[in-house]
């Protein structure tokens, strides 16, 4: 039995192509899912709308610091891999859940596959750039998107596969999915989650000026995280100021807005 830990948007959209291919081959899969994305709108809405599905587990960890939900997760996922051993963990990406799980299963000498190993920003400020350089050092298998994430994990004396990039499977397989776009045309859309952009006052209002500005030209739909919204309520509640600011979009609905 393979498990995944997933606990984000990114991750489930990555989770699907892969669920779907160890089917094909008879491979028997379960989720975990570690709560990191709680709100609704963020998880069980894309898990519906990708047909994934009901994770096994969920250890309902939401947020807090980085301590604190890493934390969290290593408790819960160890207590899961001690009831029932995987012959395989798979992580993916670069969240604290991709963390949690490589170092939980590591530490009890269970496997571990990192789908997207081998990205690198070079920047240690970002949480995203520990996580994955970690995941990436304790793992047995590298499933690498591109052959530039091979070229970085063996210059760090690691050996990765190319397998190509699951978001593009993704992308693939759920843009024929028929969604029809909430906007008339033409419109800007626009979205903000970065905690550099979200947790920096100064920056986030340049960029909602800025936003402002452009829908006097031309109409913004922004999907809005609930952090997001809840932190700048005031800001985003003014009336007058042309943007749409909407609930978090399901995966199909962006892709429709997208193309």
């Amino acid at each position: 039995m393979i498990l995944h830990v997933v606990g984000a948007r990114p991750q489930f959209i990555k989770l699907a192509p892969v669920l779907e291919a160890l089917r094909e081959q008879g491979l028997a899969s379960e989720v975990l899912h570690t709560g990191q994305h709680y709100d609704f709108e963020m998880s069980e809405l894309l898990f519906r709308n990708l047909g994934l599905p009901e994770p096994r587990y969920n250890l309902g960890i939401g947020s807090g610091t980085h301590a604190q939900q890493t934390g969290g997760m290593l408790c819960g996922i160890e207590e899961v891999l001690n009831l029932r051993p995987p012959a395989l963990l798979l992580v993916y990406g670069d969240t604290n859940s991709t963390l949690a799980g490589a170092l939980a299963a590591c530490k009890l000498g269970i496997p571990v596959g990192h789908v997207e190993a081998g990205l690198r920003s070079f920047d240690r400020r970002m949480p995203e750039e520990i996580n994955r350089v970690v995941a990436d050092h304790l793992s047995t298998y590298h499933f690498c998107p591109t052959a530039t994430a091979v070229a970085l994990l063996k210059a760090e004396g690691i050996d990765g596969l190319l397998t190509g990039d699951v978001m593009v499977d993704a992308l693939q397989t759920f843009s024929r999915i028929a969604s029809t776009c909430p906007c008339p045309a033409p419109f800007v859309l626009a979205t903000i989650h970065r905690a550099e952009n979200t947790d920096d006052p100064g920056r986030f209002l340049a960029i909602w000026e800025a936003l402002k500005a452009i829908a006097r030209e031309i109409p913004v739909y922004f999907p809005i995280h609930p952090r997001t919204r809840t932190r700048y309520r005031d800001v985003i509640e003014q009336a007058d100021h042309g943007v749409t600011a909407a609930p978090p979009a399901g995966y199909l609905d962006m892709l429709a807005m997208i193309k």
